[in-house]
């Protein structure tokens, strides 16, 4: 499918020509698109309707660089009926090369927003010196994420998040939340407006920087949380690199079992009726006197 045709999307310009570099491109365009059609994220239009159109957050991470190019490789290609807007939220931290972004996506011929409001300045006032800054971070993002979705006149807001952040999630809740949950592919936001995307759920994050490192994207690293110790993800990813050196594919095995959940093997009765549980006497053998 990628390689029929001599035509090419500028993102994919000076692509490796190796066939393992076309193989992990294969791979990461499939499973993009699995997730994509498995969790219904194409919305359905009446004949003569406009295309939804979707807001792409681009961090300069090399998850959300390989969700840009994917994403318009599959529209490139007719398989994506989707209009598609790339994003940039500028935080204000401090060192941040607020021209790469605008740049790259200006040579590639990418419609974009830029959008800058220091939520930087506001993460370090409430935040207690030697706590983290994710949540609060997160936060501020995303509400600024649905507000630019929402004057764009886009139905979703989409995430590079990938195989492994759900995993790491899912361990997060377990040890320190006390619930089974993660991040899911597709969900509404509070206020019911808007979906937010996740299209590289089924993609391993290896294969995003391996990706993302020969295709020579300017990758933009995250000094704000990057900077801090000891932090729970950092930690479960940890824990995460040993089993799968211990015992390789264990990775996969596990998100497997994400997708393969059975309520009344596990002990939530708001999700399995156990009160009303009842045996079968049809089946029973009468004793016979």
């Amino acid at each position: 499918m990628l390689d029929e045709t001599n035509e090419i999307h500028p993102l994919f310009a000076g692509a490796p020509q190796s066939t393992e570099f076309k193989k992990l491109r294969k791979r990461i365009v499939r499973m993009t698109r699995e997730a994509i059609d498995q969790y219904g994220m194409v919305e359905p239009t009446a004949e003569g309707a406009p295309k939804p159109k979707w807001l792409v957050c681009l961090s300069g991470g090399k998850d959300s660089y390989t969700l840009l190019a994917v994403l318009h490789e599959l529209q490139w290609r007719g398989l994506l009926p989707v209009e598609l807007l790339a994003c940039n939220l500028d935080q204000g931290q401090p060192n941040f090369p607020a021209t790469v972004l605008p740049e790259f996506l200006e040579k590639m011929g990418v419609p974009h927003r830029i959008e800058y409001q220091d939520t930087y300045s506001i993460v370090m006032d409430k935040i207690p010196a030697g706590r983290t800054f994710c949540a609060l971070c997160s936060r501020l993002r995303r509400g600024n994420l649905y507000r630019i979705a929402r004057e764009e006149g886009c139905s979703a807001v989409v995430l590079g998040h990938h195989r492994d952040d759900i995993l790491e999630t899912f361990f997060m809740n377990l040890f320190h939340g006390g619930r089974l949950a993660t991040m899911p592919p597709k969900l509404v936001n509070e206020e019911g407006d808007l979906f937010l995307y996740r299209p590289l759920a089924h993609v391993a994050e290896s294969d995003c920087e391996r990706f993302a490192t020969a295709m020579n994207y300017p990758i933009i690293p995250c000094d704000l949380c990057g900077s801090q110790d000891g932090l729970q993800r950092q930690q479960v990813k940890a824990i995460l690199d040993g089993w799968e050196t211990n015992s390789p594919g264990r990775r996969q095995v596990m998100f497997r079992a994400l997708m393969n959940a059975r309520p009344s093997h596990l002990l939530d009765p708001n999700l399995f009726d156990f009160a009303g549980l009842m045996r079968n006497f049809e089946g029973t053998k009468q004793e016979q006197f």
